[in-house]
């Protein structure tokens, strides 16, 4: 039939590719405008976008290689190297934030809730509990919350409203309550009450790793004090909550034992750490984690301790109206 004359190299093109005049195929040259997303086909769009990222990725390369060479060639008088922008360094002002100075924030800390703690006046002693009937995770992760914090003690709710232990943890000596609440088995929240008189913090829990789940922990912590780190609490309302973790723990860190705890704010999450340092050599030290490792978002903060119906707040994180700036942050 008719159908065999097509490709049979009789037609214009066969001619062309025979005398060897079709020049060699070049590197397709988008035109400026084009995108990556308009390619229909899901495979070559994902295939283009790669190889887009690598050249990204290429350019980049070359850019700093010949900045650092320019700095060589330079030597001394290159100028200083710029301060990279982040979120953190153009975090927008807030008027809260803490002068190490400022008498009024002195004198309401020499008489607030925790004044007796740092005046040494009260031992910590803490109690951990969970919401009602845990399950195997959150009851492993009260557990190594407990060998973290020396002084604490683990019971497991049964039934009973938080109203009724409350009372009963002012009469026994107890510093601070701790709650564990959780989700399809999962923990998802912590209630800090500081006993007797409040205040008490809701935080929202994440990202919960326990000490099997972290690769390379060291042992078992040992029963030394830790000694407690608290990173970037600048404003009021980061220095109650601050202050807040600091009282959980006893005054005079053992340092023999080498263990470090730390809670480390960054755009209003609290990383919480748990370390040993490792001394190699006399200036040589490593870490090592021990775990369990958590994240904590503050949800509310509540004068008294805790009440969910009449207590009267400080502060609650309002998103849609709080968070209007990725660079607006509150702790």
């Amino acid at each position: 039939g008719g159908g065999s004359m097509a490709g049979d190299g009789s037609g214009p093109v066969g001619a062309a590719a025979e005398d060897g005049e079709r020049p060699a195929p070049e590197r397709v040259l988008f035109p400026p405008t084009f995108s990556v997303s308009e390619i229909k086909n899901k495979q070559r769009r994902h295939f283009m976008f790669l190889r887009w990222k690598q050249q990204q990725r290429k350019e980049k390369l070359a850019a700093k290689k010949k900045r650092r060479k320019e700095r060589e060639a330079l030597g001394d008088k290159a100028p200083p190297k710029a301060i990279p922008k982040t979120i953190e360094n153009q975090r927008v002002y807030d008027e809260t934030t803490v002068d190490p100075n400022d008498e009024e924030v002195a004198f309401d800390e020499a008489t607030d809730e925790f004044a007796p703690y740092f005046n040494r006046q009260t031992v910590p002693k803490i109690l951990i509990t969970t919401s009602d009937r845990p399950r195997g995770r959150t009851v492993r992760f009260c557990e190594q919350l407990s060998s973290v914090i020396p002084n604490s003690h683990v019971y497991y709710r049964r039934g009973l409203a938080l109203k009724r232990i409350i009372p009963q943890c002012i009469s026994r000596d107890f510093t601070d309550l701790i709650v564990i609440n959780e989700d399809r088995k999962i923990p998802n929240g912590l209630v800090l009450s500081h006993l007797p008189d409040g205040p008490t913090a809701h935080f929202r829990m994440s990202s919960v790793r326990l000490r099997k789940e972290i690769k390379r922990t060291g042992k078992e912590p040992t029963e030394h004090v830790p000694e407690v780190i608290l990173n970037n609490f600048t404003t009021r309302l980061g220095h109650s909550v601050g202050r807040m973790f600091a009282s959980l723990f006893p005054h005079d860190p053992q340092f023999i034992g080498r263990q470090v705890a730390t809670f480390h704010n960054q755009r209003d999450y609290i990383f919480f750490r748990f370390h040993r340092y490792i001394f190699k050599s006399e200036k040589k030290v490593g870490i090592q984690e021990l775990g369990p490792r958590f994240t904590l978002k503050l949800r509310s903060l509540q004068k008294g301790t805790f009440d969910s119906k009449f207590g009267e707040y400080e502060w609650i994180h309002k998103r849609r109206e709080m968070d209007t700036s990725r660079r607006k942050f509150h702790l």
